[in-house]
């Protein structure tokens, strides 16, 4: 007798050879297909996972070595300045005022160009136990010196140092870049021409220099015209100009906030533009009351250049600024910047900013008052400014200020001439 059974696979076993029904046979050969068709997917899944883990790898590589070499840069950079590796040898005098913490002297050191990572110097101070020894006072140091050479000086009494002149220097607001440097330099605080050279070079890693275009038109007579803030600032006679720079610089930083910037996407300009515009109205306005009009204009006369001069500003203080500041002292005669400059010339803004505006001028750029003017006319001797829709509006108030001029004229003349 013939016995047979089926195993868990489904595969019938056999005592003694049988004929194979076609049915069952098919449907042994089919389950050996999918047995086989199982494995190959294992193997595709297990090739998969492979090459995740070898991309895995690889990023994890790639990652390593970035982070690595940043390391190795920040290191570098940290240990050149901890030696004072590059920094000028020039003796400067640094205060420490009153009660000052070790964050706010590495602070000012950094301001004044002697350390460039704050950071670092307040870890070193901590770890040399220094913290509490500084001396208020006057110290003689450089910035070629080790953060162990500075932190000695620091602790000294500055009984030894010799007293050096402190000037305040007031700068007015809308005083042009030249003008400044020459300023400087009468007041015995650094040369003019290497003040310029280092203001205009820029570089000293504040945030608003991030806003700043990355490249200088060739077009441009001061690349950093405009960024000078107008203010009342404390030197020390014969500074060096990199200092005097980082003070100025971090004055203006100081001045411009988040909401401004902001305000400045809002409007879909840049900051630049707005220096120069804000230097425009600086120059034009007769007090701080009339800036947010004056500007009004001039913002109108950009969006709708059809409605007047064809897109020309028409700004009197801008040829002023190549008579007086570019032609006598740029080195080769250079028709195409006293154009770019010139907005009876040119059409839009000028190539760059004829001052150094105030605060209240910049807000007025950032802020102008709604108005339909297109024209305005000041009477400089009443510091009246009188605002016009059209030509013929502000052809009758030119008329009047002369005949208030006339009028004043005439009443300030003695009897009897």
């Amino acid at each position: 007798m013939i016995s047979k059974s089926e195993n868990a696979l489904g595969e019938i076993s056999i005592d003694q050879p049988v004929q194979t029904e076609p049915k069952r046979t098919s449907s042994n050969s089919s389950g050996h297909k999918k047995s086989n068709s199982g494995k190959k997917k294992k193997k595709r899944k297990q090739k998969k996972h492979g090459s995740i883990r070898i991309y895995g790898v690889l990023i994890m590589l790639t990652l390593v070595f970035v982070i690595s070499i940043s390391l190795a840069i920040g290191i570098i950079e940290i240990g050149k300045d901890m030696l004072g590796i590059n920094g000028s040898q020039k003796l400067v005098l640094f205060t420490i005022p009153e009660g000052a913490t070790t964050a706010e002297i590495a602070e000012n050191l950094y301001e004044d160009g002697i350390i460039k990572i704050p950071k670092a110097f307040i870890y070193f101070s901590r770890l040399s136990k220094a913290d509490a020894s500084y001396v208020a006072g006057n110290h003689e140091i450089s910035a070629s010196m080790a953060y162990e050479t500075l932190i000695d000086e620091l602790k000294k009494s500055p009984d030894v140092v010799e007293e050096q002149a402190v000037v305040d220097v007031m700068f007015p607001e809308g005083i042009s870049l030249y003008d400044a440097a020459q300023k400087l330099e009468a007041n015995n605080i650094c040369n003019a021409d290497r003040f310029l050279y280092y203001f205009n070079t820029g570089g000293f890693g504040y945030e608003f220099e991030n806003y700043l275009p990355e490249s200088t038109s060739r077009l441009k007579f001061y690349a950093r015209e405009g960024y000078f803030f107008p203010d009342t600032y404390t030197f020390y006679e014969e500074m060096e100009p990199e200092a005097v720079c980082r003070k100025i610089y971090m004055n203006f930083d100081l001045k411009m906030t988040e909401e401004d910037y902001a305000r400045i996407d809002e409007l879909g300009t840049t900051l630049d533009e707005v220096i120069i515009l804000a230097s425009m109205v600086q120059a034009e306005a007769a007090n701080d009351e009339e800036m947010p009009s004056i500007a009004s204009v001039f913002w109108n006369r950009l969006k709708y250049p059809e409605d007047f001069g064809g897109g020309k500003l028409q700004s009197d203080p801008t040829s002023k600024y190549v008579t007086e500041i570019i032609r006598p002292n740029i080195e080769l005669d250079n028709q195409q910047i006293y154009d770019a400059y010139d907005t009876y010339v040119c059409v839009g803004l000028p190539a760059g900013a004829i001052g150094n505006p105030g605060i209240s001028a910049i807000h007025a750029v950032l802020y102008p008052n709604e108005t339909d003017y297109f024209y305005f006319y000041a009477n400089i001797d009443t510091g009246v400014t009188y605002f016009a829709r059209n030509l013929e509006e502000h052809n009758a108030n030119i008329e009047m200020v002369k005949q208030q001029q006339a009028e004043a004229d005439a009443l300030a003349q003695p009897e009897g001439e």
